[in-house]
Parts: C-alpha cells; structure tokens; sequence
C-alpha cells in the first residue's frame, strides 16, 4: 500500500550529491518536495531537474526544500548534474539521492511494476513541516512535470493551512478563494473582513486574506 495524504512520511538516510543525509534534518522546520526519476542521463529527467534548479527562488520563498531521486549510483549522478546545468542553462544546488539498493523507493512506493520492475516511476510528493504527506503525483515516464502547478499547489495548501478557505479550480495566488463550509455565513465578515460574495448557500467567496 503506497503512502496517502495525511500519513507521515517515513524518514530515511541517504547518500546525495551533496553528502550524507537524514532526510528530517534535511527538511527542518521546511515543506519538502521529493520527487523521483526513471533514470539518470535521459531527457525527460534532465529538462525536470533542469526547471526545477531555475526556479530554485521560487521554491525558497516558500520555504520549500527540493530533493530528487534516482536509483543510479552517485557518480553517475555528478556526471548528470553537469549535463542538466549544460543543457538546460542553469545550476542545481539541491540534492539527488543514489538510491540504488531502493530503500526510499521502496519506502515511498516508487516502483511500479506494471512499469517497470527496477526503475521508479515519476512520482512526487509534498510534504508538509508537520512531516505529513500533502500531496502525491505520479505521472508516466513519458510525460514531464509542470513545476509551476506544483508550485501553485503548495501556495494552495499553506494557504489553506492557515485560514479556513478552499482553492477553486485554475485558482492562482491572488485571486479570491472559497470560504469553507465550516465557517457560517453570519461568521464570515468577522473572520474575513476584506468582504464576500454569497454565490450559493454553499459557495461564498473572498479575497485572499493573506494578500
């Protein structure tokens, strides 16, 4: 059975391209994102790790962490990491995991073997200060990530985190929000003061009330 929302997310130890590390200390007090790669040295792969890098200030504003994960040795990876900053114009700093005897794969149920018996699927996972597991995506090898929909799914959870709201569908930092059904239409203009929409008894709207 493969980790669901909610559950913790188990910690391991692990060698990196930048050394030795015990993945809660890596992550501290941080939001994490771990993601996995089929293999190093293909192109999928090296365009995800490519974005990822270039938008290495977007991810620290929001006090997320990266780590990556292939289940090829260390040295392979060094050699991989010069490539992607090559061809892709920029520089990874975050780490990529050597898992090669797949204890974290095995730990995350990386490994799928309707595709494949040895090489990790391209599963993602944020994961949350609590060290809880807030979102799972598991795309084909195929097919490459879109980082800005991570992105804007992490504004998504730690603003929901915080107030009582929901994300509408293609929503974006910014725009308004939805008010949950927790909160009673009588309690919405002291709990959101920048004002609501009542659209339907069960769908009321409001600014963002971080912004």
């Amino acid at each position: 059975m493969g980790l669901r929302l909610g559950d913790i997310a188990p910690n391991f130890q692990a060698k990196t391209s930048q050394g030795d590390i015990d993945f809660y200390e890596f992550l501290g007090d941080s939001w994490g994102v771990l993601f996995s790669h089929p293999a190093d040295y293909t192109p999928v792969c090296t365009t995800e790790l490519g974005k990822t890098a270039q938008l290495k200030d977007e991810f620290a504003k929001r006090n997320v962490k990266v780590l990556a994960l292939s289940v090829d040795p260390l040295d392979k990876h060094l050699g991989w990491i010069n490539d992607i900053n090559e061809t892709q114009n920029t520089n990874v700093e975050f780490p990529i995991i050597a898992d090669e005897d797949r204890k974290v794969s095995d730990l995350y149920d990386m490994i799928h073997p309707n595709a494949s018996e040895t090489f990790t699927v391209r599963s993602l996972f944020v994961i949350g200060p609590d060290k809880k597991v807030k979102l799972t995506i598991t795309y084909p090898a195929s097919t490459g990530r879109n980082f800005h929909e991570i992105l804007r799914v992490i504004d998504s959870l730690q603003l929901t985190a915080n107030y009582s709201v929901a994300t509408p569908a293609n929503w974006v930092d910014g725009e308004d929000v939805i008010v949950t059904a927790a909160v009673k239409t009588e309690d919405i203009p002291g709990r959101f003061p920048k004002g609501h929409k009542i659209i339907k008894p069960y769908l009321r709207t409001t600014p963002q009330p971080n912004k």
